[in-house]
Formats: structure tokens, sequence, C-alpha cells
């Protein structure tokens, strides 16, 4: 993926799409996402929301962090 290109999860797997099709209907289930396919092979991932970035880490326990 290049820098400023868009990824959305849907629930056949990552996609490339607008911001706004990220915005699902509030009554719809989740989807689930293997953090494996999310995250590529990588240890660290960026998520954007709402034109702020998040970095979501892998840490060496195997344990999730969401930071700002």
């Amino acid at each position: 993926m290049r820098a400023g290109e868009c990824l959305v999860m849907t629930a056949k797997g990552p996609d490339r799409a607008q911001p706004d099709a990220a915005r699902a209907p509030r009554d719809e289930a989740p989807i689930r996402i293997e953090l494996a396919e999310l995250l590529g092979g990588r240890r660290e991932a960026i998520i954007v929301h709402n034109g702020a970035d998040y970095r979501l880490r892998v840490t060496a326990n195997g344990k999730l962090i969401l930071t700002k």
C-alpha cells in the first residue's frame, strides 16, 4: 500500500475505497477480521480515523496496543 492510500476492510477482505465507504449502518453486525490478514505479516499498522493516525501494534507478548 502506498502512502495516502485508503484501505477499507470488508467482509470479503481488504478493499481500496473512498473513506466514506468505511461507514456502515449501525444495525449491521461487525465484520470479523484475522489480525494476520489485517497486518499482512507485519507487527504494526497505521489506522486512519477521521483524518487522525492511530498505530495498532502487536507486543512481544502477543497483546494489541492501539495508540494515537
